[in-house]
C-alpha cells in the first residue's frame, strides 16, 4: 500500500464528492450510487446505478426489490468508457459504495489500478477479490 500525500487525499475527497453528486442522477430508491473514473487527473467516465439505456427508469419492483437488470454505477462507468476513445487501463475509480463481486470482476478486467470509496457495503467479497488481484482500494471518509 502506498502512503498518500495530503494533496492526494484532498483530491480523492473531491472526486468522491463528485461521485456523490453524480449518484443523485440515479432513479433508484433503495440506494443511489455514483462513480467517477479518473486517469491522469482527468475524468474519463462517470456512472450511476440504474436501468439499461432505453428501459424505464424504475429500479425496484412493486415489493421494493431491486430489479435484476439494474446496472451498478461502476458497471455503467466502465461500459461508458468502453464506448469512448479513452482507456481505463491504469485509472482510479471513485465510487460512493465499495464494489460488489461482479463489479470487482469488471474493475480487474478494465485494468483499473485503484478504487476509492466512501461507504463500505455490508458484503465484502468484492473487496476481497480486489485484494487477490493486487488492486489498491481505500475507504475514505468525506466531510
Amino acid at each position: 500500500m502506498t502512503k498518500k500525500t495530503e494533496k492526494q487525499i484532498l483530491l480523492d475527497k473531491r472526486y468522491l464528492k463528485m461521485a456523490q453528486i453524480w449518484a443523485e442522477n440515479s432513479y433508484c430508491k433503495r440506494r443511489q450510487v455514483g462513480a467517477i473514473l479518473v486517469k491522469n487527473k482527468m475524468i474519463i467516465s462517470d456512472g450511476y446505478n440504474g436501468t439499461p439505456e432505453g428501459f424505464e427508469n424504475i429500479c425496484e419492483d412493486e415489493n421494493g426489490t431491486t430489479k435484476p437488470y439494474v446496472l451498478h454505477a461502476e458497471a455503467n462507468a466502465i461500459t461508458k468508457v468502453a464506448k469512448s476513445n479513452n482507456s481505463s487501463d491504469g485509472a482510479t475509480l471513485y465510487v460512493t459504495t465499495s464494489p460488489c463481486m461482479e463489479c470487482s470482476k469488471l474493475i480487474i478486467q478494465a485494468g483499473i489500478k485503484k478504487v476509492v470509496y466512501t461507504e463500505k457495503y455490508r458484503i465484502t467479497d468484492g473487496l476481497e477479490l480486489l485484494d487477490r488481484a493486487g488492486i489498491e482500494h481505500f475507504y475514505l471518509e468525506i466531510d
